[in-house]
């Protein structure tokens, strides 16, 4: 059974094609659950109206179910809160201003 740092991690490789950081460093993880064959992972976008709205959920369930093959994955975009530029762990934040 994964743990949920475990699923992190994997998340750790998607990318935000517009920005180039990892979803996990935007802050787009609300948050991850594992329980048994069952990982439920709660993301958001950086803007409601993002033209990445299904094509970055979907990419995150595709690297989810590749990383651990035969469990049962979930992912929820959730709207609250909004997202924000704090959100971001400062590396991702140093790299996108400079």
């Amino acid at each position: 059974m994964p743990t949920a740092r475990e699923v992190r991690e994997v998340l750790r490789g998607v990318t935000d094609p517009e920005l180039g950081v990892d979803i996990v460093d935007l802050g787009l993880v609300y948050g991850v659950e594992v329980h048994g064959m069952r990982i439920r992972v709660q993301m958001t976008l950086t803007s409601p109206f993002c033209p990445l709205g299904e094509a970055l959920p979907a990419e995150v369930e595709r690297a989810l179910r590749e990383a651990f093959v035969g469990h049962e994955v979930e992912v929820v975009l959730v709207r609250e809160p909004p997202w924000t530029p704090d959100r971001m762990a400062e590396g991702a934040r140093r790299r996108l201003a400079g």
